[in-house]
Parts: structure tokens; sequence; C-alpha cells
């Protein structure tokens, strides 16, 4: 018997024993599919969350929502990698996500969600389960997500693989540049981060709160990797990465526009590759989402990343969006015709 219940309340969740363990650090490999996450969110970002919840004895599926008013988007934003559904190891996933989808019936009239991925399943056994509960799914690719398998190689062997033109720019300007990866939080080092991500060419952060707490967090966990590169005593460039579970993930990166030829960005990105594939042994490096020329440079494969619209066919307020998909089809077939 599938149990269904939804919390807008996090803590709530924490005091859970069965959801407070599936949501940890500990089960999961990656920051987004954890707790800690959502709740930073739902407190830095003003994001309003909605978990909800399908039950089957101790096998359980989360679904992180957020939205009021019938409809309802994941719960993520522009840090998250990725978003995806969380279940118990071993358990009926498609069983549990369908009768989630089915009681979603009763609170939403439209749900969209972005930033699934397919590698694991995830997209396609959301999209079944909610066409099997009845309702009108349309999927399109919505982003990439440019990543690196090491399989087994060494910094030299990886940078062996390297464009000519990246290795020829590390040659020459690596002595040019001092660089530095802590493995904790160090609030200078961080006040650094922020004064050049204000001054390169990078848009305006969009909840600085949230990144230092994240920061500070994974730095206590012994996650973080926060490289500083410094030029003519001043500091020039900075990255976040983070380690866990096997995997590299590259969250923000920045330089001085008037450092830009030394070259301070791609001489500290290969400081923090030699350290996360010699020193940390990960398997795989994630450049996150967005499809920005020099990330190839550094990565060999491209993932996609799916969005999910998913409406009630019998819901007034779709049956706009079902009249204007209708009639681009119909547009469609007559171009073609």
């Amino acid at each position: 018997m599938i149990a269904i219940d939804y919390h807008a309340d996090l803590k709530e969740v924490q005091s859970d024993a069965l959801l407070s363990t599936l949501l940890s650090a500990q089960s999961q490999g990656a920051p987004f599919d954890r707790l800690e996450w959502w709740q930073g969110l739902a407190r830095h970002c003003g994001l309003v969350p909605l978990l909800a919840v399908a039950r089957d004895g101790d096998d359980c599926a989360v679904l992180p929502l957020q939205g009021t008013d019938g409809s309802f988007t994941a719960l993520a934003n522009w840090y998250s990698f990725r978003f995806r559904p969380i279940a118990t190891p071993q358990s009926d996933r498609a069983a549990l996500l369908t009768a989630l989808a089915a009681d979603l019936a009763r609170r939403a009239h439209r749900i969209s969600l972005s930033g699934l991925p397919d590698e694991d399943g995830s997209a396609t056994l959301v999209e079944q389960a909610f066409r099997k509960a009845g309702w009108v799914t349309f999927r399109e690719v919505g982003d990439t997500n440019h990543v690196l398998p090491l399989a087994g190689r060494t910094y030299d062997e990886y940078l062996a693989d390297r464009p000519g033109k990246l290795r020829t720019t590390l040659k020459r300007k690596t002595g040019k540049v001092e660089t530095q990866v802590l493995t904790h939080f160090d609030d200078a080092a961080w006040q650094s981060y922020e004064a050049i991500y204000q001054e390169s060419w990078k848009p305006s952060e969009g909840s600085p709160e949230f990144l230092r707490a994240f920061a500070e967090a994974e730095g206590a966990a012994g996650r973080l990797r926060l490289g500083i590169a410094h030029a003519g005593g001043e500091a020039v460039a900075a990255q976040m990465w983070t380690v866990e579970g096997g995997t590299a993930f590259i969250h923000k990166l920045a330089h001085r526009e008037a450092a830009k030829p030394l070259s301070p960005g791609s001489v500290l990105s290969a400081a923090l590759f030699r350290h996360v594939i010699d020193v940390d042994h990960v398997a795989l490096v994630d450049f996150g989402t967005g499809d920005d020329p020099y990330k190839r440079d550094w990565m060999e494969e491209v993932r996609p990343r799916y969005r999910l619209d998913m409406m009630r066919p019998l819901a007034p307020q779709n049956w706009l969006i079902f009249a204007r998909s209708g009639l681009r089809r119909l547009a469609g077939r007559r171009t073609h015709g």
C-alpha cells in the first residue's frame, strides 16, 4: 500500500528518520540531491518548497517541488546542475512515482520540471509515471551538461589529451601566475572570490548568501576545493569546486578582466584539475550546465538535460496552452507539407 504525503516544512523532513537518511550526504553523491541543498534554496533564495513523498513500507520516493496555486516547478535554480526524484535503492521507483503523480493531480494542474538527466533514466521514469497517471506530457532538451570521465588517467595523461592551443597557453602562462587550492573555507579567500567575481565578465551573482553558506558547509565537511590565483601580489582568479561521491563539481569560476592576458582562469583550472585527479582521485568532473565554448577544451562528453511539462488534460488553466500547442503543430505540418 503506497501512502502519499507532502512536506512544506523542511525541518519536518529532517526529523523523519527514513527521509533524513535518504536525503543525507552519505546516501547521495551530489549536493543537489540533499536536504541541506533544498534548505539553503528556501532560506537564501526565496523558494517555497513542497516535498512530495510516496512511501511503501521502508521504500520511498521524493519529488522536490516548489510553487503555489496548482502550478509547480522543480525545487532548483541556477545553482543546481540537475534535478531528479530521489528514491531508496532497489525500490520500485516506477510504482512509487506513478502513485505520486496520480495524487498530485488533486493538487496541481501543471508541473514543469527542468534539468532532468536521463543517463540514469530519471527523465524517462518521470515522464512515463505522469503519463501513466493520466497527465499530458511534453519533453524537450532544455540544456546541456559537460563532463569529463577520467577512466583511470593521471593528470599528465589527461593533459596530453587536451587541445594543443590550451596546452601551449598553460606552458607559457603557468609560471606567471601563482595558484593555491584550499580544502577548507577561508574568509579572506572568499572575500577575494567575491571581489574578483564583481570585476569579471560574469552576470551579477543570484544569491551570494546561498553560495557562501554552501561553501562554508562544504568546507566543514571536507568537500570544498577553493582555488585562488595571484599575480603581482593580487588575487586575479578564483574558482569554487566540490568533491563528492567520486565526482568533482565545478560550481563557480571568475577572473579579473584586467588580468586576462595572463590567462589566470586557465592556469587555475589546471591546478584544480591536477588536484582532483591526482589527489582526490575522482572518476568524473562535472562542469554543470551551459554550452560555453571554453568547456569543450576541458571536457570530453556532453549530456542532455531535459525539460518535462506535465499538464492535467481537463484543467481549464491548460486549455489555452493545448490550443497554442495544437496550432504550432498544425503550422509545422503546413510548412513541411
